[in-house]
């Protein structure tokens, strides 16, 4: 779901509640002006039960008018390509399909040349036997670790290159067919034609679509995942996590272009978890883990310190949480703790509802060093005593560095008995045009580090 669909449902409630406050009052005073015996709490119920009914309904009908959209798209694209083939038409036909559909419904939108190009390269992703793959595929992944990942992402992309090898050499086999069939050809309506492509009856092949993940992300997501030009273990792995988030085209755009894949679903990530951790809070944790964190500095000066990427990071943080990963909370920047009589100031706390359990951030902004890793199980042990309840996990450690030697910190996370990870962590300046507006000025940067620093002056 967009968030332009996320902002619209919003405004349903809002409106819903706002309308339903209204319509309570004066039906209430009509009703007290009657003689029915209906009870005021008993009918307001009713009508508080039926408002929700509505608007549930209305939320529906938003999903299930993107899923029928994206449907409707996949029909279009494999009916092109069909008869593209079969009557051994170019390229050009695109733009002639266009122009005669606008002459046709000239008040319709989304049949642009570029948009039915589109089509077809989303029907040609997708046919129904990778279809039914990445419904297997989502069954897999309902818990996902970086293992499942990684196994299910090299299925699938095998799968694909065969079927790409068979689809190549069925049309080098039937290429003379379509050729002498082109004057005798009669075209068939779009359902038998489907029909023909799948050996499958339309109802059942219209389920498999809809029952997969590909109908759940919005057009403009499938547009981006099929301009990076992504392999099929990628795609679907992106698209797990479009329905998961409700990510918009634009994020998802910065997502790809961050490589969130390869940070994300990376072998052998330098932590401990596994030994620290119990099943399946170690997998979970592990998962969720990134190398390295990109965060974006716009307008930052080219050498930051430890105190000014802490500073941005907090004045940000909904922005930066993104970066983080699902389901991190913000609970305290430079969270200080009295321990014996010495004062100490933990640089980020956040909490994590997936894992149930507080993560503890240290900030370095120079590589990996041993003793960085006793300062935070430090860190850990404190927020394990002072804040960790008794429904939450074990509290987790995240120390970003400014590199790493990976052989060296994981010898020095085997003597800690509490749950540490180590990443690295890159300052970018490669901001979208799209997204500048959400971020700081240069001008927000400057004042925010030119206050920092008066800050230190003033306490020093």
């Amino acid at each position: 779901m967009t968030l332009e669909q996320m902002q619209w449902i919003n405004s349903i409630s809002y409106n819903y509640l706002c309308k339903y406050s209204f319509v309570k009052q004066r039906t209430m005073s009509n009703i007290e002006k009657s003689a029915d015996n209906i009870q005021r709490k008993e009918f307001n119920e009713f009508i508080h039960a039926i408002g929700l009914e509505i608007e549930h309904a209305q939320i529906k009908l938003i999903s299930a008018a993107n899923s029928q959209m994206l449907l409707h798209y996949w029909k279009m694209g494999n009916f092109i390509l069909f008869y593209q083939n079969k009557l051994g038409w170019g390229a050009k036909v695109i733009s002639q399909i266009s122009k005669a559909l606008y002459s046709i419904f000239p008040d319709k939108k989304g049949y642009s040349p570029r948009n039915l190009q589109y089509m077809c390269q989303f029907s040609r992703l997708y046919p129904v036997e990778i279809l039914k793959n990445l419904l297997h595929a989502d069954k897999e992944l309902e818990q996902p670790t970086v293992n499942k990942v990684l196994s299910t992402a090299k299925g699938l992309n095998e799968f694909e290159s065969g079927q790409k090898s068979l689809t190549e050499l069925q049309s080098t086999e039937h290429k003379g067919d379509a050729i002498a069939q082109q004057v005798v050809a009669q075209i068939l309506p779009v359902e038998k034609v489907l029909t023909a492509i799948t050996q499958q009856p339309v109802a059942q092949i219209e389920q498999i679509f809809l029952s997969s993940c590909v109908s759940r992300v919005n057009w403009a997501s499938h547009v981006i995942l099929m301009n990076h030009n992504l392999s099929l273990g990628i795609r679907h792995w992106y698209m797990q996590e479009i329905v998961q988030h409700g990510w918009s085209r634009n994020i998802l755009d910065l997502q790809i272009k961050s490589g969130l894949f390869q940070r994300q679903i990376k072998e052998n990530k330098v932590n401990n978890f596994s030994k620290i951790l119990p099943d399946p809070q170690s997998d979970l944790a592990n998962y969720l883990l990134k190398d390295p964190y990109i965060f974006d500095l716009a307008g930052a000066k080219e050498r930051v310190d430890e105190r000014d990427v802490e500073k941005q990071l907090v004045s940000h943080v909904t922005k930066y949480l993104l970066e983080m990963g699902t389901g991190f909370a913000f609970v305290a920047h430079q969270k200080h703790f009295q321990v014996g009589d010495s004062d100490f100031y933990a640089d980020l706390i956040l909490y994590n509802i997936k894992l149930h359990a507080y993560v503890v951030i240290e900030l370095k902004a120079t590589p990996f060093k041993p003793e960085y890793a006793g300062q935070l199980n430090f860190y850990i042990n404190v927020v394990d005593d002072k804040l960790r309840g008794e429904n939450d996990n074990k509290t987790i450690g995240l120390l970003l560095c400014k590199g790493k030697d990976e052989i060296m910190a994981q010898y020095a996370l085997s003597g800690y008995n509490q749950a540490i990870g180590v990443s690295d962590y890159q300052l970018s300046k490669a901001i979208p045009e799209e997204l500048k507006s959400a971020l700081p000025t240069i001008e927000e940067v400057e004042e925010e580090l030119t206050n920092l620093l008066e800050e230190k002056d003033d306490s020093e």
